[in-house]
């Protein structure tokens, strides 16, 4: 079995401006008013981008590497409120939302499912969230993590691979990514899957939820945003919830947050991703992080043993955002990103190498 897993997916403000049908440009922030600006800064960093572009332009050549790997299912933490509406959480100083119209971006690249317990899916207030929920399921796309009350926010979706095996997905928000407390769903009021936090009784929590669920022959999946925006360091407290959640029954932890990718390491023969980065965004041109190189991606192809979830191997190819579309990062760049993945996993038992232009997992 492969499972894609995606990071961040930011289609709201520049990107949304670039596809086919932009909604309202207008933003709330301290310094930029116009979504439009992003795009700008955007071709100002590396040349025009064309407006309006194709619904997968976004993706650029990951749509043919995802074709390439063929993974049995596809899975994103969808940052971005899909709605029209204006509804701005006054509260916060960056706002994401795409028009409804240009929900193709998403089907273009086959997404089975988006996880949502984030910190900017309720941008637009419970209405965007609502128009969110309603353009995944009209276009087929399975929402994890938030819904229309606690019970069905906190309902992991069960995904068939096409094979005759299941994939259990729980989405997971955690407050130290950002996530206001009030927008946790509760009985009679639309939200995310927040936790409380990340100590062993919120773990066991997860765990009960999944194993009501999980038959032999399952795969188990926690989907957790968690954690700052930026360093490589990893807390004590994500590195023991994820080993108290593995130790329960879940198979692969799928961690996203930070800007950039964070280590990799592999806990009883199963795979924990700390951060998987951002995937698409419109930070294209912004500058104050740049020795983390958040212009590089990575599409995270995980190959796990259908009858037990163990880990058989890990893939992942190297991406560069240009023009506002990803394309494959060339070799200086691909070795860099090696190197600091490397680096920063050998801390957990973890190797990076490389199979021509892919990143491979090893173990010593």
């Amino acid at each position: 079995m492969i499972l894609f897993l995606g990071g961040d997916v930011m289609t709201g403000r520049g990107v949304d401006q670039i596809l086919p049908h932009p909604g309202d440009p207008m933003l709330w922030e301290t310094y930029v008013k116009d979504a439009g600006d992003y795009v700008r800064l955007a071709e100002a960093a590396n040349g025009p981008v064309p407006r309006p572009v194709d619904f997968g332009w976004p993706w650029g050549d990951a749509l043919q590497l995802l074709d390439q790997f063929a993974p049995d299912l596809r899975i994103v933490n969808l940052e971005t409120s899909i709605t029209s509406s204006s509804d701005v959480a006054s509260e916060k100083g960056v706002h994401y939302r795409m028009s409804p119209a240009n929900t193709p971006c998403l089907t273009s690249a086959r997404l089975d499912g988006c996880t949502l317990a984030n910190n900017h899916v309720l941008d637009f207030g419970r209405r965007g969230l609502l128009d969110t929920l309603d353009a995944l399921a009209h276009a087929g796309i399975r929402s994890i993590g938030a819904g229309r009350s606690g019970m069905e926010a906190g309902q992991p979706a069960i995904l068939a691979d096409g094979r005759g095996h299941r994939v259990i997905v729980l989405g997971l928000g955690s407050p130290t990514s950002g996530i206001p407390s009030s927008w946790a769903a509760t009985t009679d009021r639309p939200g995310v899957m927040l936790l409380r936090d990340l100590s062993p009784a919120s773990a066991d929590e997860v765990v009960t939820s999944v194993c009501a669920l999980k038959q032999p022959g399952d795969v188990a999946v926690a989907s957790v945003h968690w954690g700052s925006n930026w360093g490589y360091h990893v807390p004590r407290g994500q590195v023991e919830f994820a080993h108290r959640l593995i130790d329960g029954g879940v198979d692969l932890v799928h961690g996203h947050s930070s800007h950039h990718p964070r280590p990799v390491e592999v806990y009883r023969d199963r795979v924990i991703l700390y951060g998987c980065g951002d995937l698409i965004d419109d930070y294209e041109g912004i500058g104050g992080h740049d020795r983390y190189r958040d212009d590089l991606r990575l599409l995270w192809f995980a190959s796990l043993d259908p009858s037990d979830g163990a880990l058989e191997g890990l893939r992942m190819a190297p991406m560069q955002a240009h023009r506002m579309r990803l394309r494959q990062a060339g070799l200086d760049d691909r070795e860099w990103l090696r190197a600091v993945l490397d680096q920063i996993s050998r801390p957990f038992g973890t190797r990076v190498d490389h199979d021509d232009d892919i990143l491979t997992l090893t173990r010593p």
